[in-house]
């Protein structure tokens, strides 16, 4: 099935549990967002409290000395923190990222080829969730890691 990208309606993401709306995306029922075109890289699993993303740097993301800048490995991390967190917020829910924490542990190569994001949630409160995820390439090799604080918040309409 081919990937469709765009924007969904927010009474569309936000009217069912934020799982349901995730594994739409994953059996393209959703489009992914612009934002996994543009970076190379997509959603592939979710479960209660998981996200898995995978993607593959390339030179269009060098920085100037000839290595994945590291907005592409945040980004891929903000990615599934949030979305493991997304996975656990129901119907009229949304969330937001509050705080984030990266550790780089080696540079990142288009010759890395794929890498495999896998986060889970540590905590899912009222308002306030974390998560923690770890960012590895096909041989099993540490690239990055990270935390993430998101804020829970009601997302309906108010009532007129």
């Amino acid at each position: 099935m081919t990937i469709r990208y765009g924007v969904v309606e927010t009474s569309e993401a936000t009217g069912q549990d934020g799982i349901d709306f995730l594994r739409g995306m994953i059996d393209r029922r959703y489009p992914s967002p612009p934002i996994a075109q543009t970076m190379g890289f997509t959603l592939v699993e979710v479960a209660p409290g998981r996200a898995v993303f995978e993607g593959t740097p390339t030179a269009a993301f060098f920085n100037p000395l000839g290595t994945v800048h590291g907005g592409w490995t945040a980004t891929i991390l903000d990615s599934a923190l949030g979305c493991c967190i997304h996975t656990m917020i129901k119907a009229g829910q949304g969330y937001t990222t509050v705080e984030m924490k990266v550790n780089y542990v080696r540079a990142l190569m288009p010759e890395t080829g794929l890498v495999r994001c896998e986060a889970v949630v540590i905590h899912s409160g009222r308002t306030i969730a974390t998560s923690e995820a770890k960012l590895i390439d096909t041989k099993g090799r540490l690239i990055a890691h990270g935390t993430e604080t998101c804020m829970i918040f009601d997302a309906r309409p108010p009532r007129a």
